[in-house]
């Protein structure tokens, strides 16, 4: 029997976004960040990166010449005013709105807000409730 600690953001290793317009990108995602406290790692003329996620342009080596499809990002949030500190972030950063901050029928606590990125990507803030916080990293038997 072996034993394997999983810890908070591990489950996927990166994300990449192909963008048609980078520098809109990084005005988005550098709003959006600031508010989730979530550093930015860096950038190059051709990509810039956070954490999990990698966004470049379609010029990029990595990218092969291709944008990607529209993806669902859900980012984890301290607290509902954060939730909110991010919609208006993201609107005012040329976001669209695709869902107010509220109270979601998922489980009970979820507490979420939604923006479309410029290239319409679905990108979520999510609080998922004081009962939930907890759960950072769990120990899973094999």
């Amino acid at each position: 029997m072996q034993t394997r600690e999983l810890h908070r953001g591990r489950l996927i290793d990166h994300l990449h976004l192909v963008v048609r317009d980078l520098a809109a990108s990084r005005r988005f995602y550098a709003a959006v960040f600031e508010v989730l406290e979530v550093p930015m790692g860096g950038s190059a003329d051709d990509h810039f990166w956070a954490d999990e996620l990698f966004v470049s342009t379609a010029q990029s080596h990595s990218a092969q010449g291709r944008l990607t499809g529209r993806v669902h990002l859900a980012f984890q949030a301290r607290d509902r005013a954060m939730v909110d500190a991010f919609h208006r972030a993201a609107l005012a950063a040329g976001g669209t709105d695709n869902g107010a901050p509220g109270e979601r029928p998922y489980h009970p606590g979820y507490y979420a807000a939604f923006a479309l990125d410029p290239d319409g990507n679905n990108i979520e803030a999510v609080f998922h409730g004081e009962a939930r916080r907890s759960a950072a990293s769990v120990k899973v038997t094999f």
